[in-house]
Parts: structure tokens; sequence; C-alpha cells
């Protein structure tokens, strides 16, 4: 599970540059699926045939990240973000390019320290003297660069958000037996900058019944926004978010699931965000799904942290339920 969530952590793949993230997962999973499918947005799908219902459970592939709008000529960078930047922890911080370029973010002067800056006061220093001495061009993306580290049973690293939901899909896929249902684990593009290859993907799979897997926030912090989900507390499932209500037949038999099989979870209301599930749930003529959300803290920086428990019962509780019939 660490080595999986590590290698997947580290990996480079901004919004609409999956390309290194979907290679790595295909190696991880074409001699445990049935078939395996690309589709025009880049969305992997590894499917496992069944006699049952046509299931899809989605995780998305792409992280936030940076794009460079323009070079100056001393050769610093300004950039506009990809996806949810948190602008507070941002100064300091590395960021790498595809082609391995990596630069540190720093600031302008300001006027005022008891602000947190914006986007237009933040530059990249690529170690440039010139603007041509530097190899990135307009248009190329980054993203934060940091190491994977444990802490006890916590994982640390960026990208949790959510590597940490394909490292789930991952290890349900190695770790299941017969198929009960034609289920496609479909690892999605461009979630962060509108849940665009779940929209695709949707509508492709034409699925009977869906889950995504994804983060969610905490509310087990000093000082945190009131909310029941807490680090090593287990899967939690959700009831609803900032963008969909989860199907109630869908949430319930997970609930069951859970219980028949002594997993630990919660649940989970974010008054925030949302997922790949929104997508999913209103493609064609709806779909009835759900989510299975893996704790996280620090969301949207370049320390996300989970606890390897609940990646552990977040995974149980996803084969719980394709293992088993599927009557909402």
């Amino acid at each position: 599970m660490e080595e999986v969530l590590r290698a997947l952590s580290e990996a480079y793949g901004p919004s609409g540059n999956e390309s290194e993230v979907r290679e790595l997962i295909r190696g991880m999973v074409e001699s445990y699926a049935d078939e395996l499918r690309v589709d025009a947005l880049g969305n992997l799908m590894a499917i496992r045939h069944g006699p049952g219902k046509r299931v899809m459970v989605a995780a998305h592939m792409d992280e936030i990240g940076v794009i460079v709008s323009h070079i100056d000529d001393k050769g610093f960078l300004r950039f506009s973000n990809i996806g949810g930047l948190q602008n507070l922890t941002l100064l300091g911080n590395r960021v790498r390019f595809a082609d391995g370029t990596v630069g540190v973010i720093g600031c302008e002067k300001l006027e005022d320290r008891s602000k947190v800056p914006e986007l237009s006061k933040l530059f990249i220093d690529v170690g440039a003297s010139s603007k041509g001495e530097v190899r990135v061009r307009v248009g190329d993306m980054g993203v934060i660069d940091r190491s994977f580290a444990m802490a006890g049973s916590r994982a640390v690293g960026k990208a949790m958000d959510d590597r940490a939901g394909c490292a789930a899909l991952v290890l349900a896929l190695r770790k299941m037996g017969e198929c009960r249902h034609d289920v496609y684990f479909t690892f999605t593009t461009q979630e962060e900058i509108g849940l665009r290859g779940a929209t695709a993907s949707g509508f492709g799979v034409d699925p009977e019944v869906a889950l995504a897997v994804d983060v969610t926030a905490t509310g087990d912090t000093p000082k945190a926004p009131t909310m029941a989900v807490s680090l090593g507390g287990g899967a939690a499932i959700k009831v609803r978010d900032g963008g969909m209500l989860a199907h109630p037949g869908v949430k319930e038999l997970l609930v069951r699931r859970a219980e028949e099989r002594g997993l630990p979870y919660q649940l989970e209301v974010l008054e925030g965000g949302t997922t790949d599930a929104r997508a999913i749930q209103t493609s064609r003529a709806g779909v009835p799904t759900g989510v299975i959300s893996i704790p996280c803290r620090y969301i949207h920086t370049a320390s996300e942290m989970i606890d390897l428990g609940d990646l552990e019962s977040a995974v149980n509780l996803l084969l719980a339920f394709l293992e088993g019939e599927i009557e909402l």
C-alpha cells in the first residue's frame, strides 16, 4: 500500500497532463484487468467483466498546479493556477515542470505582510539570469515538488487528492476475486478544473450505478470547521457535499456493507467542494451514485496527509460493495 501510494503521489500530473500518471497506473493494473481502454480525454478504464450490473468506480489522476503566463527579460516566470491553489502555502515552495526544470516560488515586496498575496504578486525563479536561459515556455505546466514521507501511520505528500483514491482503486482491483458485476475502474482526468474527464467517461460507460473515491476534509485539527470526519476513523461515506447529494440507496448500501463486515466508517457532510460523482450522477438520464471518501488534512497544499488505515478501510469497503448484490 505504501509503495503504491508513494509512486502515485510523486508522479507528475497536473490537469490535462496526466499521461505519466496514466502509464504508471496502467503498469500497476494491466495484469489484473480483462480489458484496458483510454478515451479521447485520456481517462483510463481497467475493466473486469461479470454477469451483474455495469458499475463505474472513479478516481481522478490529475493534481492542482501552475501554468506559465509570462517570462520577463530577467528570466522570472509569472504564472496562473491550475485548480484550487492555496496562495497562503505557496511562498518558498518548489515547482517542477514536465521537462524536469525546478523553480522556487518567490514574492514581490509586500506593503502589508498581514495579507495573503495575490497570485499576481508571485513569481517562479528557475535560476536563470535572462529570458534566453529559461527552458520552459508560456503555457507549460508545473506541480508543487514535494517528496512522499511517512509520519507514523500517516502518509504525507503532494497530490493525495486524489492519488489516494487512485491507490484505492488499484489495490481493490488487485485484491478482487471473481467479479460479480461489469466493473469499470476509471481513472479520470481534469477533475480539478471542472470534472471534465468524469463528464466524458460517465457518458461513455453509461453505468447503472457508480461510485467516486476521493479525499475529503476533516474536522479534527485545532479550531477546524466542525465536521464529523477524523483521520484514523475509517473511510467516510458521503451524504452530501457542495455539488451533490449522494443517492440514498447507494449510501445506505455502503453503510450496510460496512456494518456487515465490521469495517470502520464515518458519515460525511462536506460544506464545500465536490467530486467526480457530481458529473457521473447527472450523466445521460441520471445514475445512482455515491462516494467513498478518504479523510485528508491540508487539502490542496504540498503536504496533504492521510492515514493508511483509512485507505485500507476504503479499499475494503469498495470490495464489499462490488462483491455483493447491488439492489438499491
